[in-house]
């Protein structure tokens, strides 16, 4: 409680993004999508199709959203607690080590498509959380491991600041099968950005297994090709929950 309350009024200092447009900007930057229904070891399939519905009614709080210059965008900002009342199920939540279930779990998957998307972006990522464990082996996986972001409301939050003098937009929305994301901007970016993992493995320390990586991000001058930079954004160390390859 202390925590949403320190969250609450450092809060007050910051310009949110808050507007939202049905029209798209015109220029694309990234796309990507998500598999809704994975395997998750033996967790009640019933818990993926309630995190369905509490992803319908998080994109609801944020689909379009319009983050200017000078502007941040904060996940719990535009979702805001997510209660019953609302209409959000109960859900998984990694937490603390342990996979649990609570009301509004499974919108992680919300947050790990934002945060993916915002990397293929100038916008400066300026909170990100990820988990301290890997609890499910890889089924289906496209996305590097730990590439991912953790959120709980409220002090636990995703935010990224738009330093630049362009505008960009998220769009969001729900398939049969997949959560489907775009960012665009109102100008054609001169640069691009690909995420790459090196440096990945698993091993054993003592009686514990463990998974580590390394994500760099390479920005490339689209009309040459050249990089202009690379840098390392996320080391991953992570202890693994299951039996290792």
């Amino acid at each position: 409680m202390q925590l949403r309350l320190v969250r609450s009024f450092m809060n007050r200092f910051e310009k949110y993004a808050s507007q939202r447009s049905s029209e798209s900007l015109p220029y694309t930057v990234k796309r990507h999508q998500s598999l809704l229904r994975r395997k998750l070891g033996s967790t009640d399939p019933m818990l993926q199709e309630n995190k369905i519905v509490n992803l319908g009614l998080a994109i609801g709080t944020m689909e379009g959203i319009v983050i200017r210059p000078g502007e941040t965008f904060s996940f719990w900002h535009l979702i805001g607690r997510t209660t019953a009342d609302k209409g959000y199920l109960e859900g998984l939540l990694l937490s603390q080590g342990e996979v649990k279930t609570g009301i509004g779990g499974g919108l992680c998957q919300l947050a790990n498509l934002l945060f993916w998307l915002a990397l293929h972006t100038p916008l400066e990522i300026r909170e990100r959380h990820h988990h301290s464990f890997d609890p499910f082996p890889d089924d289906r996986r496209v996305l590097p491991f730990g590439s991912g972001a953790s959120v709980f409301y409220n002090y636990i939050d995703l935010r990224f600041f738009n330093p630049t003098p362009h505008t960009f937009q998220f769009k969001l929305r729900l398939t049969g099968e997949h959560l489907k994301g775009v960012v665009y901007c109102d100008h054609d970016l001169p640069e691009a950005y690909h995420i790459e993992e090196r440096n990945h493995r698993f091993y054993r320390d003592g009686d514990k297994n463990f998974r580590e990586n390394e994500i760099w991000k390479r920005t490339v001058n689209k009309e040459t090709g050249q990089v202009i930079r690379e840098a390392l954004i996320i080391r991953n160390h992570a202890e693994v929950k299951y039996p290792i390859p």
